[in-house]
């Protein structure tokens, strides 16, 4: 490709490298920083800069666990949904005459 380096430089963080036998070029790593625990990683980039942004080496543990809260609401929105759709639905249909 036109442009692109062909060796990994530290000179920034935008750089585009195509290695000799790729096809697809690779961007730079992002910023990281070690965290001594999952607690003082959260506490230190937060966490959605933790899970979303991968900021220290718990990036992916928090991803899990935003997953996980995902997921329960979920769950818990299909479990809840039907029985208030059902309710909602009878009470239309009484005033309604269906």
């Amino acid at each position: 490709m036109a442009g692109a380096k062909n060796e990994s430089g530290d000179s920034g963080t935008n750089d585009v490298v195509i290695r000799k036998g790729e096809r697809i070029p690779r961007r730079s790593a992002p910023q990281f920083e070690e965290a001594t625990s999952f607690a003082n990683a959260i506490k230190r980039d937060g966490f959605f800069g933790t899970a979303m942004d991968d900021k220290n080496q718990y990036g992916p543990v928090a991803m899990m666990v935003l997953l996980l809260i995902f997921a329960t609401i979920t769950g818990i929105m299909i479990k809840i949904l039907p029985p208030v759709l059902d309710w909602v639905g009878d009470f239309f249909g009484g005033i309604l005459g269906f």
